[in-house]
């Protein structure tokens, strides 16, 4: 048991190799967010940044000339917010995602979990999503034992989270979509070598070069205060969101050696001195 929690171990460390051993405990438990103080604000040095002023920063990093090919459409903020009026919350003209029962109702309260609907239409564009693969890849690579994030469908999985007509959600998708445009531009900064505006995507570069940007960010308390806070959020988001999809799918709980959602032939009682140990026999 201690050798298969050891390789469980190993393997969280390894889906960030950048982050070293300081963030293994981050990673363990991916849902922990930044420090934030009684009023909302990120616990910070001078200045502080909320979650509605790191918004902006990647809001106006997506409208940045130059690199459209990686920004949000026309409206971005704006038509999710629109999309989600209706008493069901369902986006006007939304297309079903996977509709393959003819007897789901295709809602958000669909009961149906053998063919589930999704009755939004995504967000993110093809080229947003290549960009979002290879930083899935980047947080958590393949391995002997188990594929890439991407391999997984993480990146479908986090579009399809942000697509939803949640407020909350739906702000998620400006901090992602403006980070995209924020790592485009970051890497064209440290390794275009002069080369023309956007020719040099985040994608492109060398593993090295990812890590090297990724090394920055991947802390959001370090980060506090300086030029890295806003994207540290953005990949703090993303590295959550990519953690969460992974580990719930058949193969993310064959890595983790998951044995639970298994069928049972029979069910045998605790036995007896279990029992007794409980005060219950």
């Amino acid at each position: 048991m201690s050798q298969e929690r050891t390789k469980v171990e190993d393997r969280r460390e390894r889906a960030l190799p950048m982050a070293g051993a300081a963030h293994s405990a981050e990673l363990s438990s991916p849902a922990a967010p930044p420090k934030q103080g009684q009023d909302g604000r990120v616990s910070a040095g001078n200045p502080a940044m909320d979650r509605r002023h790191a918004l902006k920063v990647m809001a106006l990093a997506a409208a940045a000339p130059g690199l459209a090919s990686c920004g949000p459409g026309t409206g971005d903020e704006d038509g999710a917010a629109g999309a989600s009026a209706g008493a069901a919350g369902i986006p006007d003209g939304a297309t079903a995602g996977r509709a393959t029962n003819p007897n789901a109702r295709g809602d958000l309260w669909d009961p149906d979990l053998l063919s589930p609907v999704v009755p939004w239409e995504r967000q993110l564009d093809p080229d947003e999503l290549e960009s979002l693969a290879v930083l899935c890849d980047v947080i958590l690579p393949a391995d002997d034992r188990s594929p890439s994030a991407s391999e997984a469908g993480a990146h479908d999985f986090i579009d399809e989270w942000v697509s939803a007509p949640y407020e909350a959600l739906q702000e998620g998708g400006v901090l992602i979509r403006g980070g995209l445009v924020w790592l485009d531009r970051e890497a064209h900064t440290r390794f275009g070598d002069g080369a023309a505006s956007a020719s040099v995507r985040f994608r492109d570069l060398t593993s090295a070069q990812q890590h090297a940007i990724c090394d920055d960010i991947c802390d959001p308390e370090q980060a506090e205060g300086g030029p890295f806070e806003a994207p540290s959020l953005f990949f703090d988001r993303v590295r959550y969101l990519t953690l969460t999809a992974f580990w719930t799918t058949s193969e993310g709980m064959d890595d983790l050696q998951y044995i639970g959602n298994t069928p049972l032939t029979r069910w045998d009682p605790p036995p007896p001195e279990v029992l007794r140990h409980i005060g219950l026999a």
